[in-house]
């Protein structure tokens, strides 16, 4: 009985042997034919991009410079893959290249492209693209593509940056993808100025106004904030009204006015007051901040319109006190509407 089935044993063997060994015999015999077959073209896909910037003819003169039926009927043993690779990935376009045969002989090359998505000026006037990996690119006349502007990037010829300025291009990046994701603000922000504070102010088509963007932190509760203002105050004063709109503190917009304001009413005031009272009551705290001549704020909760109280920073509910009495005895000039306000405007 044992020796049967030692004897299943070895024949069991004998036969995954057997078959393996015809499984590679046949696998060389694959390879051995495709290396000595010849090369029946070149397919070439660009992916990744707007093939903006690349063309089928840039990647044949980079594979096969000067000819113009590259490689067919060439053995395929004779090609060094790698190597070509390496010559597209020289291209500043190319982000990666992959080269392979497939069963016809055919050479398939995969391209996929750097995509531009803002377009740079330094201080010194020079300009660049960069993608989304931060590369910076150069300009290329083949085709102008709509991208988000800006100016004033300080580190000029540097290709690797460091630092502050590793950031500040990072906060460019997310800035301008959100941008170009919403049809609304691609249209509305002309250029993006970068001050020499690092931070950013936005150049509107629509009203001669500066938004006052601060850094690159917290970017989308800032658009939505300044959103709030476009849709509840400037539909119905008009874009014209603000020299500048102030989106760059947490919870709030600032809207500084243009020229001078007058004073308020004693009555109009008084009913400001109340006005302010009960929408600190029904909002969070931190929401509400001090109130200064001149400016504006929309709660970040619900985008209310906040009252002034009245022109004093020591009359207004903020995040860490009550409403103070304004004073007894202060006389206001009458017949004026009351100017609202928030937060001091800082000087620029």
């Amino acid at each position: 009985m044992a020796i049967k089935t030692n004897i299943r044993k070895v024949l069991f063997l004998s036969l995954w042997i057997v078959a393996g060994t015809c499984l590679l015999v046949l696998l060389v015999a694959a390879i051995t034919k495709k290396n000595h077959a010849a090369c029946s073209g070149v397919a070439i896909t660009i992916k990744g991009g707007n093939t903006l910037f690349l063309d089928r003819q840039d990647v044949l003169n980079t594979i096969a410079p000067g000819r113009n039926n590259p490689y067919k009927g060439r053995p395929i043993a004779s090609f060094n893959l790698n190597r070509l690779e390496e010559l597209l990935k020289k291209n500043i376009w190319v982000r990666d290249a992959d080269l392979f045969f497939d069963n016809n002989g055919l050479l398939r090359v995969s391209i996929d492209e750097r995509a531009p998505i803002a377009r740079v000026f330094t201080t010194s006037g020079s300009s660049f693209y960069i993608d989304s990996s931060c590369a910076r690119l150069p300009l290329n006349d083949k085709m102008a593509i709509r991208l988000p502007v800006f100016t004033g990037f300080p580190a000029d010829n540097a290709v690797v940056l460091h630092g502050a300025d590793s950031l500040l291009v990072q906060q460019v990046k997310q800035l301008s993808l959100y941008m170009m994701k919403d049809t609304f603000w691609l249209a509305q922000v002309q250029q993006v100025v970068i001050t020499g504070n690092r931070t950013f102010e936005m150049i509107p088509v629509i009203g001669n106004h500066t938004i006052l963007f601060g850094d690159g932190s917290d970017y989308e509760l800032k658009f939505h904030r300044l959103l709030l203002f476009y849709q509840q105050v400037a539909a119905r004063t008009g874009f014209d009204r603000y020299s500048a709109v102030n989106v760059a503190y947490a919870g709030q917009v600032i809207g500084v006015k243009k020229g001078t304001v007058g004073k308020v009413d004693s009555l109009q005031a008084l009913k400001n007051i109340q006005q302010l009272i009960e929408a600190s009551h029904r909002l969070p705290a931190d929401t509400l901040s001090t109130s200064v001549d001149n400016n504006i704020v929309v709660s970040a909760a619900s985008g209310a319109i906040l009252p002034v109280l009245n022109n004093r920073p020591d009359s207004t509910r903020t995040a860490s006190g009550p409403v103070q009495k304004p004073p007894a005895k202060r006389s206001v000039p009458v017949k004026k509407p009351a100017p609202r306000a928030v937060m001091p405007h800082q000087q620029r």
